[in-house]
């Protein structure tokens, strides 16, 4: 016996007047209302994210009740994972009176729904200094009543296994993600005395709600992982969406589900028919191919970018060559001298290419650099080994995936973290030269490093697997090295028990960094457009996206050479810009009701998209769309032998200047032709609509269209000299 998650249909006839009455009528469909043991079969009934429940059956049970009348899908409950002193800066946003900032008042007055592992009570980033009271809508509850919560915080509950439990974060990602998103400005915030300055949310005067559904799970085989079961992430959004909050900032997921049994995927479409922009992280299973989550085209999907701050630490090798890296950690104490260097990995072994325990039991380690892999365990992990074999410092080498994405974190010995590219280097030495040496220095927090933007190697890829490939993620923000609030000390000697203080913060990195410095920057958004829909508003952000980094050339991929394009299956529309996002120009429009339309041309049951839709739906009297054809602000399609042409088509709303006119611009794929018809846009007045279609098709003599699975990548942009309103276009040969 196990959860499931029910997804049931409520008859036209039948009207529930309390929230009680719904309940009955879910308890309805069970075999009874309790377990032998007494244990209630309800786990959770839900009124916003889903029309059904949670309960504990058996998979007979749950084959019976598909046959009930009302029952539209089932499956079993499962789990999600879990995937800054300078990032506004790196973002533009200051507060100079032509800013975004000060435009949207710094997100005042709009609330952002965090699901997550909660949050650290009394850290300085959740002050309400400054912050309105929340809006009457405000329908929300606080765990601790009024003793915690206040006008910045206005909200926080937990949910586990079917009951209300403290939304208290003993993790650290929850009190992170929150304050990346919203948290309050705090002075002289610091990790370990590096990076030092004061740290802010994207928006923070924005509100904060915290729905804690993720929560630490230990297991032999893994240790200690950070996990959420979907009934709990339900009902955490499901509360979100009760209490009115304005935006989820989500950063948890599973790659490679189908839509109709993704409960966030459905939670994000219930929210959005609320007005609710749903952010979501793309996952962090990069750099390889079609493993990102939350991938529905109602969800803005983000992917992770690098910033140009590194907390440097150099490595001097005994010939001489200097390599940067980075680390947290940096004693002033520390002797610098050459010390020999310690490879267990000579072994070419999994436990000693990666220093994983018992890997330095054959080696003399002592007063030595060790040179240890990234991966199987943690970076910090690995240093405390090495610690405690009695090595002088560590340097940590990236593998050839890992590329040139390397972390400033707290470390417990003097660490280096390089890139792949720089660890073949030291590879290199070390297999050359007898008894080789080399010294680490420290050198600080450093800007300005380039190239910048990149997409972090980490940053999960499409094309996606189950969206009829919309390009994925939608878009990347700053989720490397991101200095947020943490719950308690980091570094060699902390102190989990004094209260949190300005040096309570900590560098993570992660798709789930990224996601609340998006949904900051929604929130402004609705600040400043409270007219625009989920989608206006979703569009403005990646029409906006700039795809070049500060030198003028194409943002790279960390997991490949250094100057490798990124793909937009990697970046998607680019790089977030909030100043451009704040005025567009035009935007590309859609209703909830168009991605019924999509579902059905998806090939989706009538069960399924009414499990994700909430309402009657029959397909064969739908006008079906396929998934090119849904207004999105990017463009992917499939061309073939047989297939040598499609015709997408669009509409654009006007947002900007009342008369307008826009000149289409692009950059057509590698033996495919772009015809857009028009080529001219004019606009005569602010909510006009015009329509334009996107003709590609192969060029007669391409060698290309001979290459099943190539893919071919070119670009498209309406431009009236003040706005470039722009879109990816990918084509995939099949």
């Amino acid at each position: 016996m196990q959860v499931y998650i029910v997804h049931v249909q409520k008859p036209d006839s039948t009207s529930f007047r309390r929230f009680k009455d719904r309940k009955e009528w879910y308890a309805s469909f069970l075999p009874n209302t309790t377990l032998d043991s007494g244990k209630p079969r309800m786990v959770y009934a839900y009124r916003q994210a889903i029309s059904g429940f949670a309960a504990w059956l058996t998979s007979q049970e749950v084959e019976a009740m598909k046959s009930t009348d009302g029952v539209l899908v089932a499956y079993p409950d499962s789990e999600y994972d879990a995937q800054t002193t300078y990032t506004p800066e790196f973002l533009g946003l200051n507060a100079w009176e032509d800013g975004v900032w000060y435009d949207s008042q710094y997100g005042a007055g709009q609330i952002i729904g965090v699901i997550d592992t909660g949050f650290k009570p009394g850290h300085p980033s959740f002050r309400d200094t400054d912050v309105n009271p929340p809006p009457e809508t405000w329908n929300g509850s606080c765990y601790w009543k009024h003793s915690v919560c206040n006008n910045k915080l206005i909200g926080a509950v937990g949910y586990k296994h079917g009951r209300t439990v403290s939304p208290e974060d003993k993790n650290g990602h929850g009190t992170h993600t929150a304050s990346t998103a919203a948290g309050n400005f705090v002075d002289d915030a610091h990790v370990l005395g590096m990076a030092r300055g004061t740290a802010s949310g994207t928006a923070p005067k924005a509100h904060l709600a915290i729905y804690k559904v993720l929560h630490i799970t230990k297991t032999a085989s893994t240790g200690t992982v950070v996990k959420a079961l979907v009934s709990d992430t339900l009902r955490g959004i499901d509360e979100a969406i009760r209490n009115h909050v304005n935006v989820l900032s989500m950063s948890l997921g599973l790659e490679k589900q189908r839509l109709h049994a993704d409960s966030i995927a459905i939670g994000s479409y219930a929210a959005i028919t609320k007005g609710i922009v749903p952010v979501a992280a793309a996952a962090n299973a990069g750099p390889f191919a079609s493993v990102i989550a939350n991938d529905a085209p109602w969800i803005l999907t983000v992917g992770a970018s690098t910033t140009d701050r590194r907390i440097r630490a150099i490595v001097k090798l005994g010939n001489g060559m200097e390599l940067f890296g980075e680390t947290a950690y940096q004693p002033e104490g520390f002797n610098s001298t050459q010390l020999p260097l310690v490879y267990p990995g000579v072994r070419k072994t999994q436990k000693t290419l990666n220093c994983l325990n018992g890997s330095m039991d054959t080696f003399d380690v002592k007063g030595k650099i060790v040179l240890c892999g990234v991966g199987h365990i943690t970076n910090i992990e690995k240093g405390e080994i090495v610690k405690a074999a009695g090595g002088a410092a560590m340097i940590l080498m990236n593998q050839p995936w890992n590329g040139n994405t390397t972390f400033s974190e707290p470390h417990v010995i003097p660490t280096a973290h390089v890139s792949f590219s720089d660890a073949w280097k030291i590879i290199t030495y070390f297999n050359s030269t007898p008894n080789g040496t080399a010294a680490i220095t420290f050198n600080g927090t450093q800007y300005g490093v380039q190239p910048s933007p990149s997409v972090a190697y980490f940053s999960s890829r499409g094309p996606s697997l189950m969206n009829g490939n919309i390009i994925k993620p939608d878009v990347i923000a700053p989720g490397v090295n991101i200095l947020a609030a943490w719950p308690f000390e980091v570094g060699p000697k902390p102190n989990h028990t004094l209260p949190p203080t300005t040096h309570t913060f900590n560098f993570e990195s992660g798709t789930s960094m990224a996601t609340p410095h998006v949904a900051g920057i929604v929130a402004m958004l609705k600040n400043n457009h409270p007219d625009w829909s989920p989608a206006a508003i979703k569009s403005a952000i990646m029409t906006t996206a700039y795809t070049v980094d500060v030198n003028g050339k194409p943002i790279g991929d960390d997991s490949k050479p250094m100057g490798t394009p990124a793909s937009a299956y990697a970046m998607g529309s680019g790089h977030v810009d909030p100043t451009a996002a704040n005025n567009p120009g035009l935007i590309y429009d859609l209703h909830h009701q168009d991605y019924i339309h999509y579902l059905c041309g998806m090939g989706f049951t009538d069960k399924q998209v009414e499990a994700i839709g909430r309402g009657k739906v029959q397909c064969s009297k739908v006008r079906a769309i396929s998934p090119e054809q849904l207004n999105y602000p990017s463009i992917a399609v499939y061309l073939s032998a047989n297939t040598t042409e499609v015709t997408v088509n669009r509409t654009v709303t006007n947002v900007g200047d009342a008369v307008t006119s826009y000149e289409v611009k692009y950059d057509e794929p590698e033996g495919v032709r772009v015809e857009v018809t028009p080529d001219m846009l004019e606009f005569s007045r602010a909510g006009q609509m015009k329509d334009f279609r996107v003709k590609l098709s192969i060029k007669p003599g391409s060698p290309t269209v001979r290459m099943a699975g190539q893919v071919v990548e070119g670009q498209m942009a309406w431009s009236s000299g003040k706005y470039y309103v722009r879109s990816p276009i990918v084509v995939t040969m099949q």
